[in-house]
């Protein structure tokens, strides 16, 4: 059964002021693909919304709440909404979704959009609370939607979080109108006019009013609740006018005691100000940690107050203080009751440990400090929080601990040093390791056979980031003897070592065996982050096996593992979107890969900016592939800089050499090159992914600088060994390479011979970004393979898709005069006068920097998602602003600024 109520805009309050300036901002709004109100709780984005679209004949509104994470519900209520927006346009597709009679929304909204036809009437859909959908498929959905809906439909979502739905690059394109929190903030006049529309026989001074307002920042929760004291207590507030001009915190405090709180019987206060130790409560918490039976009531008195307590979205009978009577009511705790500070956090301990809350329990443990109860919970369920994802968490009460209590724990001790393992910070566990065991022999603690089995399956895994696989093997298989079959944590990670070594030594057979072992032992145990390590080495595994598309589907079932789990905050999530990213990038999905590696940087953001090095080689990467030039520039200056400031395992410093290489070739840069080959780093041997590819990487900076006997030499190398070790991706990289040196040496034949058999091995891998990066000499090639006809069916179709993609705008677009380009651009003091001065918006510099990549008007109409004619006036304005006669002369104006910033155009 269906809830109209969920279809209806929400009734404009009857106190409402009208928002004049917000409502100007928003006539534009047709031309936006997505009207999009985002903020924190209380700031009116629904209110706005509800008034902006009050009397507009063709709104569909939708009222989101959790229960519509489910697909079909939401569909309904989607459709629902659409119909109504649209004079019941598409009853077919509505049935469709009421039989559920489709796979998915993409299906769904295909048939919406064939069904709905040519309609050129201005129409609103409203998502409101956008923020609780949860479900990836939804998200799914509204991005096909948004990308292929009509012209005259305008999107409009709420929401407290940044929506998943491809913002960046609704944005870039000049396609998305934001309504954040600033400008849904009230400004000094809207805030008169609240105040004066509220309280109307009393008219206070502007100036008090935007002393109120500077401190709440035009929070219109805040503002509502001062009102709505005024409006009950008006003379306390005509003589509280000058504390509330200078309302600083204490004059708050001041006037909710005297207006609020000193109103109380006592024993409410008292009831608050214990309450006030949570953040979040419901009955039964409250009850533990006052030790009230009548809770209960007197949380139903304060409800019916209104102010006080407010119940959270989504969860049944919980409740939070508002924020700014929370900080008051903290303060009079602390003034009024410091004597119960730590007795109060311990109750509020136990209360969420018997809630099941360890996590929320341990920060009120840290808080009473009482250091026994502290190592209880951490001894109880720290590892359970460490298997959850919660590092930081556990590592900062670990670290709250004496040596006294943590150096008698040695369960406590190995937890520290896997916290340390665990976020990267692979040079500090050894020291951990050794402190621990001297530590404890001073204290007479001596481990059992089952923890000394558990401390050496961690050395194990020191050993193999200290690229040391034979003692990482010998240490692993150790420890697999001597821990029970009970310390199943341990067995896991050993298990998991012995694989990692099979993987680096190019036993992948072995590897992967063991690996998937390891994935099936971590999941019965529940050790999930475990398990997201094997799968993601699964995936490595399959990659250099040569399978990119079984590589591409282990990754999808570990971002599941992610989503199932709440591992998010892991950095083995960014590990995942690393691996993604190289594979998209492998198959020229730069846009896909750009996305990963941007979300890898968030991941990694609370973390050491050191260990972001692999997102932003990668970027760096993408950019050079596209042809930005500056931007890979300011990619690599950070990759570079953290690689001077940091030491790195080879893996993530090849990775970083490649960005480096391919820039140093767009640009030319031959000392660059030459530099780094004097002060290369040769790895020992050839058997695994990273090896292979510094080897590859001396290999190519050797082609560049024409030292061919030494690229021969190499390639010959990396041959044999790809061939004994079945390392099938690699093989399928450096078989370019040796089409590259083959036409060096003026050897077609060859250089045929080794691009066919490249295309051979690219019909299992997908690989086609490594061709893209030599198009210079792979190119000519290519069309000669395809004119002889003599490539086989998969091997033509790839040929003829790869030399289109050299054709394309990707391979051909020297800069994009993105927003930094010009700005730098601008600084330059030989730039002429004219160009200066010139008003160009961002728009018409991009513009311009598409003319010179050879692009039509059609193709940049394509670019942005607008129609030609916008695109002609854009050239017009451009042509008239700098000067320009026609489009050679454009051309020839972009390529002499290119030079001017010292980038050398191909």
């Amino acid at each position: 059964m269906w809830i109209p109520s969920k279809l209806n805009r929400p009734a404009r309050l009857h106190n409402a002021i009208l928002r004049s300036r917000l409502l100007d901002e928003l006539l534009h709004a047709p031309y936006y693909k997505l009207v999009l109100f985002r903020s924190p709780a209380g700031y009116g984005k629904t209110t706005m919304a509800a008034q902006w679209l009050n009397n507009h004949p063709n709104l569909g509104w939708f009222n989101i709440d959790e229960n519509d994470n489910d697909v079909f519900r939401f569909a309904n209520y989607f459709l629902q909404a659409f119909n109504k927006a649209t004079d019941n346009s598409c009853p077919k597709t509505q049935a469709i979704a009421e039989r559920r009679q489709f796979a998915n929304l993409t299906s769904l909204f295909s048939e919406l959009f064939a069904e709905f036809g040519f309609n050129d009437t201005q129409t609103y859909l409203v998502l409101d609370d956008y923020h609780l959908i949860t479900n990836e498929e939804l998200h799914e959905g509204i991005r096909f939607f948004l990308k292929h809906m009509p012209d005259n439909i305008t999107l409009v979502v709420t929401s407290r979080t940044h929506p998943p739905l491809n913002i960046a690059n609704l944005r870039v394109r000049d396609l998305l109108m934001e309504v954040d929190n600033y400008l849904l903030a009230f400004d000094k006049e809207e805030t008169e006019r609240f105040f004066h529309k509220r309280i109307a026989n009393n008219r206070y001074e502007p100036k008090v009013l935007e002393s109120i307002r500077t401190q709440v920042e035009g929070w219109a929760s805040a503002l509502q609740l001062v009102a709505l004291y005024a409006q009950q207590h008006p003379d306390s507030l005509e003589n509280s006018v000058v504390s509330i001009a200078n309302f600083n915190q204490d004059h708050i405090w001041d006037y909710l005691a005297e207006e609020v709180f000193d109103q109380l019987t006592p024993d409410l206060q008292i009831f608050l100000l214990q309450c006030s130790v949570l953040d979040m409560f419901n009955a039964d918490l409250v009850m533990e940690l006052t030790g009230r039976s009548d809770a209960l009531v007197m949380l139903d008195s304060l409800n019916r107050f209104g102010l006080f307590i407010q119940p959270m979205e989504g969860e049944d009978n919980w409740f939070r203080f508002h924020n700014l009577f929370a900080e008051f009511l903290r303060h009079q705790r602390y003034t009024q009751i410091p004597g119960q500070r730590s007795t109060l956090h311990r109750s509020a301990a136990n209360a969420w440990l018997k809630q099941h809350r360890p996590q929320t329990a341990l920060s009120h443990a840290q808080k009473s400090k009482d250091e026994a109860l502290l190592v209880k919970i951490l001894s109880d369920h720290g590892w359970q929080m460490f298997n959850l994802g919660e590092l930081q968490v556990v590592e900062e009460a670990i670290n709250a601990l004496s040596d006294e209590a943590l150096f008698t724990s040695p369960r406590l001790c190995l937890l520290r040093a896997w916290l340390a393992q665990s976020q990267h910070r692979y040079n500090q566990v050894s020291n951990l390791i050794l402190e621990a065991e001297q530590k404890l022999t001073q204290r007479n603690i001596e481990l059992t056979d089952s923890q000394v089995g558990e401390f050496k399956a961690l050395s194990a895994q020191v050993a193999i980031n200290q690229d040391n696989p034979a003692l990482a093997l010998e240490t692993a298989e150790s420890a697999l003897q001597q821990l029970p079959e009970a310390s199943f944590r341990s067995r896991i990670v050993a298990t998991s070592v012995i694989g990692e070594v099979y993987h680096v030594i190019g036993e992948l057979d072995k590897a992967f065996e063991t690996m998937h072992k390891t994935e099936l032992m971590a999941r019965e145990d529940k050790v999930y982050h475990q398990a997201l390590w094997a799968i993601l080495q699964q995936s490595e595994i399959q990659l250099a096996r040569g399978y990119g598309q079984a590589a591409f589907e282990l990754l999808n079932k570990a971002e599941q593992l992610i989503k199932e789990q709440h591992l998010h905050q892991l950095p083995l999530h960014e590990f995942m979107l690393r691996i993604k990213a190289q594979i998209l990038w492998c198959w020229n999905r730069l846009d896909e890969a750009e996305r990963c590696s941007h979300a890898g940087l968030e991941v990694m953001s609370p973390f050491e900016k050191s260990k972001s090095l692999h997102c932003y080689s990668m970027l760096a990467r993408i950019a050079v592939s596209r042809g930005e030039l500056d931007k890979a520039a300011r990619y690599l200056d950070t990759t570079n800089q953290l690689q001077e400031n940091n030491r790195y395992h080879i893996d993530w410093r090849a990775n970083a050499d490649f960005a480096n290489l391919l820039y140093w070739e767009a640009t030319s840069n031959i000392e660059a090159i030459q530099k780094w080959l004097n002060h290369r780093e040769e790895p020992r041997a050839a058997v695994n992914h990273f090896q292979q590819l510094q080897w590859r990487n001396i290999a190519r900076a050797s082609l560049f600088v024409n030292d061919l006997e030494r690229a021969e030499l190499i390639l010959s190398k990396l041959q044999k060994q790809t061939n004994a070790l079945k390392l099938n991706a690699d093989r399928n990289r450096s078989l370019v390479l040796e089409a590259v040196l083959a036409v060096k040496k003026k050897d077609e034949t060859l250089a045929l011979q080794h691009v066919s058999d490249a295309l051979s091995l690219t019909n299992g891998t997908g690989m086609i970004g490594n061709f893209l990066c030599d198009t210079q000499y792979v190119m000519p090639l290519l069309k000669t393979l395809v004119k002889s006809q003599k490539l086989g069916e998969l091997e033509q179709h790839r040929a003829q898709s790869i030399l289109q993609l050299m054709s394309s705008k990707e391979r051909t677009r020297s800069v994009h005069f993105d927003e930094a380009f010009v700005e730098k651009l601008l600084t330059l003091p030989d730039l002429p006068e004219l160009i200066r001065t010139s008003p160009l918006t961002q728009r018409e510099w991009q513009v311009l920097g598409l003319i010179y990549a050879g692009f039509s008007n059609d193709q940049i109409a394509s670019e942005f998602d607008v129609a030609p004619t916008t695109i002609k006036t854009h050239i017009r304005n451009l042509y008239q602003k700098m000067g320009l006669d026609n489009r050679q002369h454009a051309i020839r104006t972009a390529e002499q600024l290119i030079h001017l910033m010292g980038f050398i155009s191909k």
